[in-house]
Parts: structure tokens; sequence; C-alpha cells
């Protein structure tokens, strides 16, 4: 199982569209449960980090450079 390396700050492309369209999501909080919000509604949501790192398809954008 690869880990897959984000931090708060970075954007998100996921394999699926959140119910308003857009498929990007934006870092909040980074642990065992990861914070993220949704570039397109503002949606605000907590996600398990394993769910959520099966759902991403590529780090867009990193924070750190």
């Amino acid at each position: 199982m690869n880990i897959i390396r984000f931090n708060v700050g970075d954007t998100l492309q996921m394999k699926k569209p959140h119910p308003c369209g857009s498929n990007e999501f934006r870092v909040l909080r980074v642990g065992s449960d990861v914070r993220v919000v949704c570039s397109g509604c503002g949606r605000d949501m907590t996600l398990p980090r394993v769910k959520l790192e099966k759902g991403i398809k590529k780090v867009v954008s990193s924070a750190i450079q």
C-alpha cells in the first residue's frame, strides 16, 4: 500500500466528483482523519485518511514547494 503525501493547503483531484460537479478538494487538516473543503461549493468534510487516500487521483498543487 502506497502512502500518498499531502499537506495542509494542497489541492487534491479525486476519482469521483462531488455532487456539485467539482472533483477538486483543498486540505484543511491532516491526521488520522483529514478535513477537506470542496473547491466548487465550499462544503467542509472530515474523512478517514484511508478512505480519502483510496479516492485520490492525484495531488494537483502542493502548498510546499
